[in-house]
């Protein structure tokens, strides 16, 4: 390399008049536990200086230009390695931008494990390394760094090509100054960081598409033409995830005039989690359809379950209400989860019996889940939840909502005379009040309501 840089420390000097700036001394043992492969840049306030990383073959010269200055006036300071061996040690979270010379050797790229490419350039040969070889390992090992190549005028093509691997922009050794060089380094920082944002940006809008994948899958239409019951349903992601997690729901009315509904959960939260959601959900009501009820039920789900889950330790808890064609009464069913609520005019609302219930899926092979039949009477209300909506804390300590506590907020809701969408809104908003925040799990809550003619 025609441009050397000498290795001393990163403070700047004057030499002739003009700024020398040096590079870093061979790193401390704190400096190299500290460093890492993956190393992020860190957020360059304007009273930060840019730090550039140098990484060059030639041990001999030094890189003497003109002051380089980032956009502040701040001098840049410069680092230098041999090889990307070293490079990959002195990346520390402090450097903001990489010059790479792309005439390093082939050996620095061996060193640094880059695999040979078979019919690369390399006359006459059966395999040469990766003309671009050294560039695509600093890619790897630094994906979030700008990074600027240096090379000949008369390899422009090579140049050319390594903006389209991934570098930032290319420099020619002969037209090196300080003035062109700090110019190129602000660039190539806020190019790289347009880029990620941008990067950001697409990964968002694919999650967000995915999520509304989920959203069919999760929270679909109820079934419930010709039927007398009115249905409103709420969902809220916890605050740990943007996404929808594993709670999912239905609603669907037979035949026979039997409105079928469900709430579950399973355990866990990830795209598996939602996606098994989602299989359960499905898989529910068609067999629902299909004429399956109760036992028989749950126990075909959680054969679907033990299939579809990921790993053994994948449960999922759901409760099932089967609501008889003239609305008086029910059948229920609990694997694992909270009990419904209930309320008619003129009585305080209260869970409904869960005594005798049945396990979550996937927990014990062949469980039973006996099915308690329920009286409802002429006029009410019934909520379907999952748990967190009661796990959420109270205040600052460590007490939390429990079930006694929602249906205590339940009730205050009933007496201020809301109900439907308002209800749920005003349960699920106090929940988060309560909690101080946005509740840690996912949120679902299913209410059916009849009034007698």
């Amino acid at each position: 390399m025609s441009v050397p840089v000498p290795r001393q420390r990163d403070t700047p000097a004057t030499e002739g008049g003009q700024a020398v700036l040096h590079t870093a001394a061979p790193p401390t043992a704190t400096a190299v536990a500290q460093a890492t492969p993956q190393a992020t840049p860190q957020a360059t306030p304007h009273t930060v200086p840019l730090t550039l990383l140098v990484i060059e073959d030639d041990p001999a010269g030094g890189l003497t230009v003109p002051e380089i200055l980032d956009a502040d006036g701040h001098r840049i300071r410069l680092r230098t390695a041999r090889n990307l061996t070293e490079a990959e040690r002195l990346l520390t979270p402090d450097v903001h931008c990489i010059l790479l010379d792309l005439s390093l050797p082939d050996g620095s790229a061996r060193m640094a494990g880059v695999p040979a490419v078979p019919g690369a350039a390399g006359a006459g040969t059966a395999t040469a390394v990766d003309r671009l070889a050294a560039l695509r390992q600093v890619l790897r090992i630094a994906p979030r760094h700008a990074v600027l190549v240096l090379t000949g005028e008369d390899d422009a093509e090579r140049a050319a090509e390594a903006v389209r691997v991934g570098a930032q922009d290319f420099l020619f050794r002969d037209e090196l100054d300080g003035r062109l060089l700090s110019r190129a380094i602000r660039y190539a920082v806020e190019r790289k960081r347009a880029d990620i944002a941008q990067y950001k940006l697409a990964e968002s809008k694919l999650r967000a598409q995915e999520n509304a994948r989920l959203e069919r899958g999760l929270l679909p239409t109820p079934l419930l033409e010709g039927s007398d019951l009115r249905f409103a349903a709420r969902y809220r992601p916890g605050r740990s995830r943007a996404l929808l997690g594993g709670d999912f729901y239905d609603t669907v009315r037979t035949p026979d005039g039997t409105v079928h509904a469900m709430i579950g959960d399973v355990c866990g939260h990830g795209p598996d989690e939602a996606a098994l959601g989602v299989e359960l959900r499905i898989a529910w009501r068609a067999l629902t359809l299909a004429g399956l009820c109760g036992d028989d039920l749950l126990a075909t789900l959680q054969e679907v379950l033990e299939v579809e889950r990921p790993n053994e330790e994948i449960f999922a808890t759901l409760c099932t209400v089967d609501i008889a064609p003239d609305g008086r009464r029910a059948g229920l069913c609990l694997a694992g989860h909270p009990a419904p609520l209930i309320s008619r005019p003129g009585r305080r609302a209260r869970l409904l019996p869960y005594e005798n219930s049945g396990p979550a899926l996937g927990l014990l092979p062949k469980a039973r889940w006996p099915r308690r039949q329920v009286e409802l009477g002429g006029t009410w209300s019934l909520m379907l939840y999952t748990d967190g909506l009661i796990e959420g804390r109270i205040g600052e300590g460590k007490e939390r909502l429990g079930q006694d506590g929602m249906v205590d907020m339940i009730n205050r809701h009933l007496e201020r005379g809301l109900s439907g969408e308002g209800l749920l809104e005003a349960s699920v908003t106090e929940a988060r009040r309560l909690n101080g925040g946005e509740l840690t799990d996912d949120v679902a809550v299913v209410l059916l309501s009849r009034a007698e003619g």
